[in-house]
């Protein structure tokens, strides 16, 4: 394993935040089976999903997703057409179910609401000005649209 290990750090070809042997292993059996006949695809789907994971991780746009992963719109597209069949969610979803079989998560949640932050624009209103206790705005009437002020219409 440890031959293993030292090889995948070695290969050009594998990114550092490239899933490992293991991580694919895992993952692998949970993702869908192509349906069609023909021609093999050009890019592996451990790469293509490897482009996946360095655009989400790193936040780039799609093209510059490097070449080592597939173009950009084969990776685009493969995320893309998961994310609206819903495969990623389910993905998810069975991953989860099993590490919580597992005990491996635990659902403990604590909200500190000491690092709450509010937007500069929430702040709230001035302390002093037209709406203080002391100085209340009065409503001014506008203009009466009916009644004998308003014009004739024939």
């Amino acid at each position: 394993m440890l031959q293993q290990w030292i090889k995948s750090c070695h290969d050009p070809l594998v990114g550092r935040g490239d899933l490992t042997g293991e991580q694919w292993a895992r993952l692998e059996p949970l993702l869908p089976v192509g349906k069609k006949p023909g021609r093999p695809p050009v890019w592996s789907k451990r790469q293509l999903i490897n482009g996946i994971r360095w655009r989400t991780r790193t936040g780039g746009p799609w093209r510059d997703v490097p070449a080592r992963y597939g173009e950009w719109e084969t990776v685009y597209g493969l995320f893309r057409r998961w994310q609206r069949d819903g495969i990623w969610c389910r993905i998810l979803t069975q991953l989860q179910t099993e590490a919580d079989t597992k005990g491996l998560i635990i659902w403990d949640v604590s909200v500190d609401s000491t690092v709450a932050r509010a937007h500069q624009h929430a702040a709230g209103a001035r302390k002093r000005g037209i709406c203080s206790g002391t100085n209340q705005a009065e409503s001014q009437t506008s203009p009466p649209t009916t009644g004998s002020d308003a014009h004739a219409v024939d």
